[in-house]
């Protein structure tokens, strides 16, 4: 049991990136230097594709942004058992990247395209005494967003989007001291639906739905131990939940803007990361619950170049107790701090950088008992950088 749960660690670990119940808004733009605070309804570049489409209404006739971005941290696991050999920590520096196209068709029409990727983890738990069994783990998924605005009023947008998500999947083993990889691969579709408000001419609101996305990755796999050979016909789901964002955005003067988020993650639908082993199920209790989101955060524009930007967000937990977590979704109350700066290079461009720290709940897995122990202080970082250019 101890064999087969470290393999299902690695296989969910991906989850970690793509939402898990962290659900991740980190794609590279501007909205990491504001703990994603606001993010329904800012709506200052093409990125808001990804965040509500139907922001495209307030932007140029024409409008890229890019960015990139690096995830990196510690997601250390410690065994109860001292004389095993713990895998420490497994994860990797992780790069990512994402594109927005906007465009304006007429007035009232507004058309986009986003490429982004969604999630991504390189994990490496290095030459352990588990590593017959796993060794190596690379996730990375992309997701293709077309997506459509329209405005009812001057007031008043609705958007949309399509999404074609890829999900990629490789796990490399040791096999009588040789690695060996196994590798699979999958397209899910999801959607996306906004609503975006001015409520005064300081203040405006957006609303945005997404659709849950779930990623199928079937991996056979021999594992070839000292007691003999175990074959584990694995399927692991990694899931996104549907989730709710409402935003809110008030000008104060031309100086300075406030904003904030409430969000909804639906992880009870879920139950548990669902695992099966030769037909039977493994760690299936079901210990999830809906989540939380909320962040605040602030602009200060103190020259027409430079908009300074700071922010923070708190995520609650899945978890029902976070003494009795899954070995493979190591996650719990979460908190991001984040910063950053735009500078307007000329009328028609601007770069901007941005830096984040994330902060997680401790855990305890105690099922399988013979692979109990804990996650100490989880954490995450962000750093990246993003381009506009509007024509």
């Amino acid at each position: 049991m101890k064999k087969i749960a470290l393999v299902c660690s690695g296989l969910i670990f991906s989850s970690v990136a793509n939402a898990s119940a962290l659900y991740f808004y980190e794609i590279g733009t501007e909205d990491t230097a504001l703990a994603g605070a606001g993010q329904a309804a800012r709506a200052q570049d093409a990125s808001t594709i990804a965040t509500n489409p139907a922001g495209m209404t307030r932007l140029p006739d024409h409008m890229f942004t890019g960015g990139l971005q690096a995830l990196g941290g510690d997601i250390n696991y410690q065994l109860d058992n001292d004389a095993q050999q713990s895998p420490g920590n497994v994860l990797n520096v992780t790069p990512n990247a994402s594109g927005f196209y906007s465009q304006k068709i007429n007035d009232n029409l507004y058309a986009g395209i986003g490429l982004y990727g969604n999630f991504g983890l390189g994990l490496d738990f290095g030459d352990w005494s588990g590593d017959r069994v796993l060794k190596k783990a690379t996730v990375a998924a992309l997701t293709i967003s077309p997506s459509l605005a329209y405005k009812l009023s001057d007031r008043v947008s609705v958007g949309a989007s399509v999404n074609a998500n890829y999900g990629f999947l490789s796990l490399t083993r040791n096999v009588n001291g040789n690695d060996e990889k196994d590798k699979d691969h999958d397209w899910e579709a999801s959607y996306r639906l906004g609503l975006l408000m001015d409520l005064t001419d300081q203040t405006r609101a957006g609303i945005t739905w997404n659709s849950e996305t779930k990623y199928d990755f079937n991996v056979n796999a021999t594992a070839r131990l000292p007691q003999g050979d175990y074959r584990l016909p694995i399927s692991a789901q990694v899931n996104a939940p549907q989730q709710l964002m409402f935003s809110l955005v008030h000008d104060i003067d031309k100086q300075w803007s406030v904003m904030g988020d409430l969000g909804w993650q639906d992880w009870s639908q879920f139950g548990a990361p669902e695992i099966r082993v030769n037909g039977q199920q493994v760690n299936n209790t079901n210990r999830m619950k809906d989540t939380w989101h909320t962040a605040v955060g602030v602009q200060y524009r103190p020259t027409e170049d430079w908009r300074l930007n700071a922010g923070v967000a708190f995520d609650s937990t899945p978890y029902r107790d976070q003494s009795d977590v899954s070995l493979s979704l190591p996650t719990g109350d979460e908190w991001r701090f984040a910063t950053g700066a735009q500078y307007q290079i000329t009328p028609a461009s601007n770069v901007g950088f941005a830096v984040e720290y994330l902060h997680m709940q401790s855990s305890k897995v105690q099922t399988p008992a013979i692979a109990a122990g804990s996650y100490d202080h989880p954490y995450l970082w962000f750093a990246s950088v993003n381009y506009s250019y509007q024509f």
